[in-house]
């Protein structure tokens, strides 16, 4: 078994200007935030960075905020309950944001393209919608064989995914628990994939949701995911949710501040505090 641990110092190195950034997980559910905020100390952070996320949460709009990101790709970008993504909103609105239009359905072909290693992949899912007049680089194409026209959704790539796992051993083998996403099919693009985990053991046992031939780098990162929820380990933190969404934009330096010193604890019951 290859060693595959570094410090999330390291990991974060990992990521250049320009790249693309896939961040896994689900809304506010497994997070990749403990490196983002290991990004955020680097010196200086990372740069007109594309962020491709199937949705976006508070780790997403702290890289907006902190003025790293050019480019987002998602089809959802928010807080849930707790409203609006602060930061994205003012930088849409402000006109300092690209924002390339995407669905589930866009992404997700885009992924299977990638997948497949080839340029596109066809589909209906946007046949018939004002979609294609927003994204002019998605074409239609001819089905060969019965002549109905088909969305050819491109291929999405990227340069670096991040996913944080429940559980992980130290050659990338990862427990990721019920709700995956698409962070398998983004670790698969990925030219590097990092995963963060709660835990690293010496060897999983298996079944696994990732395993390690597609994993670059394992870093542990007990409460990794807060503020955003890692069930059944710990829940969300909604009074720190509740301050960001109440006091930013406005307020964001002062939490931006906050969020770089502070490192949650597991307590004896798991959860963070």
């Amino acid at each position: 078994m290859n060693d595959k641990r570094l410090s999330m110092e390291e990991a974060a190195a990992l990521l250049g200007d320009g790249e693309t950034l896939a961040l896994g997980g689900m809304t506010l559910y497994r997070r990749p935030s403990a490196f983002v905020r290991a990004l955020l100390r680097r010196d200086p952070p990372p740069r007109d960075l594309t962020l491709l996320a199937f949705t976006a949460g508070l780790e997403s709009d702290l890289l907006v905020g902190a003025g790293c990101v050019r480019r987002v790709r998602t089809c959802y970008f928010g807080l849930e309950s707790f409203g609006l993504a602060p930061m994205f909103t003012q930088a849409v609105g402000e006109g300092r944001l690209e924002v390339v239009e995407e669905t589930e359905a866009s992404i997700a072909f885009g992924l299977r393209a990638a997948l497949a290693d080839v340029g596109f992949m066809p589909g209906r899912g946007w046949l018939g919608t004002d979609l294609p007049r927003v994204r002019p680089d998605v074409r239609t194409v001819r089905d060969p064989y019965s002549g109905e026209e088909l969305i050819a959704y491109p291929a999405i790539h990227c340069d670096l995914a991040v996913i944080h796992a429940l559980r992980a051993d130290r050659s990338g083998n990862a427990v990721l628990g019920g709700n995956l996403a698409v962070d398998v099919e983004l670790a698969m693009v990925a030219r590097k994939t990092v995963v963060t985990a709660e835990e690293v053991v010496e060897r999983l046992p298996g079944p696994v949701d990732l395993g390690s031939l597609i994993v670059t780098a394992v870093v542990e990162a007990p409460c990794g995911a807060w503020p955003a929820s890692c069930y059944p380990r710990y829940p969300v933190d909604g009074c720190t949710l509740l301050r960001y969404s109440e006091t930013c934009p406005q307020g964001f330096a002062d939490f931006l501040a906050d969020f770089l010193q502070d490192r949650p604890a597991a307590s004896d019951e798991g959860r963070c505090c």
